[in-house]
């Protein structure tokens, strides 16, 4: 009863989440550009034509888990990625990347909101977005990690590992050390 009251809660949050086909992207996945006129004056957009690479580069490399990132790693993962843009206005105000197979797997990364547009909705505006692109429906498996924004991620159906002992990572955590990779 309990799983189902929690599809339930996750179908409700995106419910209603409709994209519409643009221009052809640019990019490794070819295919085309998708904008969701979120609720209210927010977008969601995936065209990587219109992301502020600079306002990312910013944000992320004094964030706590990317410090120190340098362009050409950001410009890369970027290209690498199905990246999601918040705009107001024409202007980006917030960022969320999905590193996936489009088969299998995805990894959720590198969201945020910029401190001036915090609290008005445009993380939960940008999850949606995520979990209801349609090339990303047939997926076996999300995961995303987070210090300190749990409530956020369980209304959208992620929950703690069942059996973190099943994965295991490699954690180089000077990689970013004055903006170069590892």
């Amino acid at each position: 009863m309990k799983s189902g009251k929690k599809r339930q809660r996750v179908r409700s949050a995106i419910a209603g989440l409709r994209f519409a086909r643009s221009r052809p992207s640019l990019g490794v996945f070819g295919g085309v550009t998708r904008v969701m006129q979120a609720s209210g004056q927010y977008e969601i957009s995936t065209d990587r034509g219109r992301l502020d690479v600079a306002l990312i580069h910013d944000f992320l490399r004094s964030s706590d888990w990317a410090r120190g990132i340098g362009r050409a790693v950001v410009e890369r993962s970027i290209e690498h990625s199905l990246c999601f843009g918040a705009y107001l206005g024409g202007r980006q105000v917030g960022f969320a990347r999905v590193i996936t197979d489009f088969a299998a797997l995805a990894y959720v990364a590198d969201v945020f909101v910029v401190p001036e547009h915090r609290g008005r909705g445009i993380s939960k505006l940008l999850m949606r977005a995520i979990l209801a692109h349609p090339e990303l429906q047939q997926l076996r498996r999300f995961l995303l990690a987070t210090r300190d924004a749990h409530g956020l991620y369980r209304q959208f159906g992620f929950q703690p590992l069942a059996h973190p002992e099943h994965f295991m990572t490699i954690h180089k955590p000077d990689a970013y050390r004055n903006g170069h990779a590892a």
